[in-house]
């Protein structure tokens, strides 16, 4: 093997070395859950009122019809198996809340000014355009967790959707398949590794706050390692272009929705809480989409 092929192989071999610690501390994770024994959801689903939506940070769906931030419900009221999702344990409440005091202040003394000052000099549609981009990448990580799930009908829809916005859409730049609707309905097609272990019946265990990535749960930390190796970016050479690449995502992504965490955390008496509730109701509602 000539020297240009063996340095083909080194991006791969580099991220595979680099993940030896971070898979380490995910089996600890793993072994913390089982020890804890986090009681299994009991509750018994309810219809939602008509009209409501879940609780979802970072999402469209933080308001309901009339705009105004939708609550957990009341002590005594009724509770729903997405009520009973968001009491998933936080044994590791101290760990937790410090990362989360880490991700706040850098959401607010760099994140956000980052995206404010792109966004002043970049126009609306073209950050649309990238995001477009970013979503069509992914399209590994849906479709594997897709058909892990068996959604055939909706892996089918998702690769044809990926060919046509690929092909058609300057290489996914343009979503010229948002208007394209399946013949019969099919499941969501957002799914991540996480959310597949959740469809087969995995629970949350715990709750975690990682630096950097922010809430997430012992059962998210090991789907979001295997979608590390899904996701096209990881793989880039040197490294630093993949660190680049995602944290231009991000960047993006926050420019186009600059307002909602702020919404969420001054509506809040305790900030913390309140993610933490929005998280895991969201990840709840996109399982059972």
């Amino acid at each position: 093997m000539n020297r240009q092929a063996s340095d083909s192989f080194r991006p791969l071999s580099r991220v595979l070395s680099g993940m030896g610690a971070a898979a380490l501390l995910v089996l600890l994770c793993t072994g913390a859950a089982l020890a804890v024994e986090p009681a299994r959801l009991t509750a018994k689903p309810v219809e939602k009122a008509a009209g409501q939506t879940l609780l979802a940070y970072g999402d469209e769906d933080i308001w309901d019809e009339n705009g105004q931030i939708i609550k957990k419900p009341a002590q005594g009221e009724k509770m729903t198996l997405s009520d009973a999702a968001a009491n998933t344990p936080d044994p590791l409440e101290g760990w937790n809340r410090m990362w989360f005091g880490f991700n706040d202040k850098l959401y607010f003394w760099a994140l956000k000014p980052v995206a404010q000052g792109y966004s002043y000099a970049i126009p609306e549609r073209p950050r649309l355009w990238v995001r477009n981009f970013f979503h069509n990448l992914m399209y590994p990580v849906r479709f594997t967790s897709l058909m892990f799930q068996a959604k055939f009908d909706a892996a089918a829809v998702e690769t044809s959707r990926f060919i046509g916005n690929t092909a058609f859409g300057l290489g996914g730049l343009a979503d010229v398949t948002s208007d394209s609707k399946p013949f019969r309905p099919i499941p969501s097609t957002e799914q991540d590794l996480g959310l597949t272990f959740g469809y087969w019946g995995a629970d949350n265990g715990f709750y975690l706050v990682w630096p950097f990535i922010g809430p997430s749960s012992g059962r998210d930390t090991l789907g979001y390692a295997g979608d590390y190796f899904l996701t096209p970016t990881s793989y880039l050479h040197p490294w630093y272009w993949s660190v680049a690449a995602k944290g231009y995502d991000k960047v993006n992504e926050v420019s186009l929705r600059i307002g909602d965490y702020e919404t969420l955390v001054e509506a809040s008496v305790d900030p913390y809480e309140a993610v933490r509730d929005a998280y895991l109701r969201m990840r709840f509602k996109k399982m059972n989409d």
